[in-house]
C-alpha cells in the first residue's frame, strides 16, 4: 500500500523525464531521472536489522513506495543497496557516514565555536611565506588539524549522507537523537560547520519536505520552453 504522501510520485519523477527542459534542471544529468526499485518490507526490516535503528517514519515509507534512491535533489537521492550481504548507501562520500554509529544520537552541537575561530584565524596564508614548499608543508599540517576537529566520525554519528552538490557539498538525513528525520547541508569543505536546511518560516526540514520541494522546482523548469528554442 502506497503512503499517501508519496502517492504518484514516482509516476511524477518518470514524466519529468520526458519533458523538453528535464535537462535543465540541476543535477539531472547525474541521476537522468531513474529510481532505484522500492525495497521490500522483508529488505526494510533486514536494513534496520543491520543499523541497530528504526528509520525516520517519511525515508521509510519512501523506501519502500518510491524507490530505494536514484532521481531526487541536486544528483540524486543516494541509493541503499545490499552488496555481499550487507548494506550500505552509495554515492559521491557516502563512506563518510559510520555505518556502526547510526544508533547513536546525532550531536545537538558541533565543535566550540571558539575553538572553530581560532583555527580559522591560524591558517596559513600563501604570501606570508617566501618558498611555496614552505607554505605546501604549512596548508598540510593545518588541513590534518581541521580535518581532526570537523570530519571526527563523533560529528556526524546517527545521520547518513544522502545527496551531494559537487564542489565536496553535501546533505545529510539525520536518524538519530533530538534532530532526527530532519535534512543538514554539509560545507565543511569550504570551512563551515554542518548547519540543518531551514524553511521559509526557519523551521528544519524534514526528509519528506526536502524531497517534494525538489520535485516541485523540478516540474516548473521542466515544463518551461528549453532555453536554446
Amino acid at each position: 500500500m502506497v503512503d499517501q504522501q508519496w502517492n504518484g510520485v514516482r509516476e511524477r519523477v518518470a514524466a519529468l523525464g520526458t519533458q523538453p527542459s528535464s535537462g535543465e534542471v540541476f543535477g539531472s544529468l547525474g541521476h537522468r531521472w531513474a529510481l532505484e526499485d522500492p525495497l521490500s518490507d522483508d529488505a526494510l526490516a533486514d536494513l534496520e536489522a543491520q543499523m541497530g535503528v528504526r528509520l525516520p517514519e517519511d525515508y521509510r515509507t519512501f523506501l519502500t513506495c518510491v524507490g530505494a534512491g536514484g532521481a531526487g535533489p541536486a544528483y540524486g537521492l543516494f541509493p541503499v543497496r545490499r552488496v555481499q550481504g550487507r548494506w550500505r548507501w552509495e554515492g559521491d562520500g557516502a563512506d563518510l557516514a559510520d555505518l556502526t554509529m547510526l544508533a547513536r544520537p546525532f550531536p545537538d552541537h558541533g565543535p566550540d565555536p571558539e575553538a572553530l575561530d581560532a583555527l580559522l584565524t591560524e591558517r596559513p596564508e600563501e604570501e606570508d611565506f617566501d618558498e611555496i614548499e614552505d607554505f605546501d608543508d604549512a596548508i598540510e599540517a593545518w588541513d590534518e588539524r581541521w580535518e581532526a576537529l570537523m570530519f571526527t566520525p563523533e560529528r556526524t554519528a546517527g545521520a547518513i549522507v544522502i545527496s551531494h552538490l559537487g564542489c565536496a557539498q553535501r546533505e545529510w538525513l539525520i536518524i538519530s537523537g533530538t534532530h532526527r528525520g530532519t535534512i543538514w547541508s554539509d560545507c565543511r569543505a569550504d570551512d563551515a560547520d554542518l548547519v540543518p536546511l531551514l524553511d521559509d518560516a526557519g523551521k528544519p526540514v524534514t526528509f519528506a519536505r526536502w524531497y517534494i520541494d525538489w520535485l516541485e522546482r523540478a516540474e516548473l523548469t521542466a515544463h518551461q520552453p528549453p532555453t536554446n528554442a
